[in-house]
């Protein structure tokens, strides 16, 4: 069994990592960079290091100074959550050579998977439905645009290393493919180090869902079900759930066993997802996101799997704990992230300290969070703040107590998109289960509905300051009054 795991990541996900060490009797090792130093992670751990400036390239990019800490504290693991490190195969190639346990799938496997054109080749090859579109990279405008005619408009151009919709770009019609074959290949090289890219139609008000999957080194792999993860802003998702409401069970069982099978035909070991496109009745496959996700816990809400804990298992070695029939899915859970951003200026971040912060409770709410009162969220990274999870008998009432947890949750001195996050959970479209994921950009009534759910106070947070609020009026009258009399006299 492992030992001694260092977590390559910050925030909540290290501290959702480091639970599930805590529980297994696994001492946990954090690195951070100087901007970190404060964080809730860093003081969690058994034992922190920092390792070096601010800008993720100099610190938590950094695989070499990554891997010399692991071997410096005797760590004989490395978990490396999610983003950052976690799908770079250069990583898992190191600790491999280094005789430290990746908490992932092998390098070989990121490799394949990490390149969205093989492993689009490979699920073609274990009987996959793929979205139409080319089987291999394109460079130059007129393959590009043979390709283009004849699966037809609109297509979408996307990085074949990349992730996360970055780079992607959509193409309505014949004049906008140079431009945007130049703009993506572009964005390929510069973010993720190689210009390959690949064309594929573009589905109309697709659904984003992807089902959990886990393999062990043994050859077994099992899914979990699906999540919808359809409430996104720029390829971002936003809010997820589990299950589906576009999902029944016959469904579930014909997609999943094929997501599992397709993990044990590529050698995953781990957590991961496949992640489809479902529009009109019809599942494509999308990519592989060879990780665990950012939204795992509302899988681990429905089904009582806890991932994190499978992962280190699966990583010491051992067959998964239990098998495909022992899987269920009770009840309903949804998740959403909660971003110090601010929702009525286009989300900008809104970095700077938690004067006040108390995370909301009740039967079936769960918050993971990297954040405490007083503590100053850095403008470097993502501003997420924690993610808010809920759990309900069924759909409805898991919107009921997601409602009442946002109501209850108290976070002051940063604006947060906890109004965006009520105002989806009042519209009519959501709550009936109608999503795809343009849902944001063609709710266009979401805007006025967060300033009303401001106007009229939507937080136990902004009635706990009231009374503050109401001595600064005072004293502020008071001081006016004084100064009245001062020019007087």
């Amino acid at each position: 069994m492992i030992r001694k795991i260092l977590i390559a990541n910050r925030g909540e996900i290290a501290i959702r990592v480091m639970r599930a060490c805590r529980e297994m009797d696994i001492a946990s090792v954090a690195v951070y960079s100087e901007a970190d130093k404060e964080a809730l992670f860093v003081k969690y751990a058994d034992e922190s290091f920092c390792i070096g400036p601010p800008p993720a390239a100099a610190s938590y990019l950094n695989i070499q100074k990554v891997v010399d800490t692991a071997k410096e504290s005797g760590a004989d693991a490395i978990h490396p959550g999610y983003g950052f490190l976690a799908e770079n195969p250069k990583l898992a190639r190191t600790c491999e050579e280094e005789g430290i346990k990746f908490i992932g799938p092998s390098s070989r496997v990121l490799e394949r998977m990490g390149d969205k054109i093989t492993a689009r080749q490979k699920m073609i090859e274990v009987g996959m439905p793929v979205v139409p579109g080319t089987d291999e990279c394109v460079s130059e405008f007129g393959p590009a645009k043979k390709i283009a005619d004849k699966i037809g408009y609109p297509v979408i151009i996307k990085p074949s290393g990349g992730g996360g919709g970055i780079g992607m770009t959509v193409v309505e019609d014949p004049g906008e493919l140079a431009e945007a074959l130049r703009t993506t290949q572009a964005i390929a090289s510069t973010t993720f180090g190689i210009p390959d890219i690949y064309i594929e139609k573009y589905l109309p008000h697709p659904r984003h869902i992807e089902f959990q999957i886990l393999g062990d080194s043994l050859g077994n792999a099992i899914h979990l079900g699906e999540r919808e993860c359809s409430i996104q802003r720029r390829h971002q998702k936003l809010i997820e759930e589990a299950p589906s409401p576009a999902v029944t069970p016959a469904m579930r069982a014909e997609m999943g066993e094929k997501a599992a099978a397709a993990a044990s035909y590529v050698g995953y070991e781990g957590a991961g997802t496949m992640e489809f496109l479902f529009s009109e009745g019809r599942f494509y496959f999308l990519e592989v996101n060879a990780r665990v996700q950012v939204e795992h816990p509302v899988t681990e809400m429905v089904t009582g799997v806890d991932i994190v804990k499978e992962q280190i298992r699966i990583a010491s070695g051992f067959p998964l704990s239990l098998k495909q029939e022992a899987v269920g899915v009770n009840g309903w859970s949804i998740e959403c992230r909660i971003n110090a951003e601010d929702p009525l200026d286009d989300f900008a971040p809104s970095p700077g300290k938690l004067k006040n912060y108390r995370s909301p409770g009740g039967t079936g709410i769960r918050v993971d969070s990297g954040v405490y009162a007083h503590y100053a969220i850095p403008p470097f990274y993502d501003p997420m703040i924690s993610k808010l999870i809920s759990w309900g008998r069924d759909r409805q009432e898991a919107i009921e107590k997601m409602q009442r947890a946002l109501y209850e949750y108290v976070i002051a001195g940063v604006k947060t998109n906890i109004p965006f996050h009520l105002a989806v959970m009042e519209n009519p479209r959501f709550v009936d289960g109608e999503l795809d994921t343009g849902f944001i950009e063609r709710e266009t009534g979401l805007l006025n509905h967060m300033k009303r759910i401001k106007e009229k106070g939507y937080s136990l947070g902004e009635r706990l300051s009231e009374p503050l609020l109401e001595k600064k009026r005072i004293a502020a009258i008071a001081a006016a009054v004084a100064a009245t009399r001062m020019r007087r006299g």
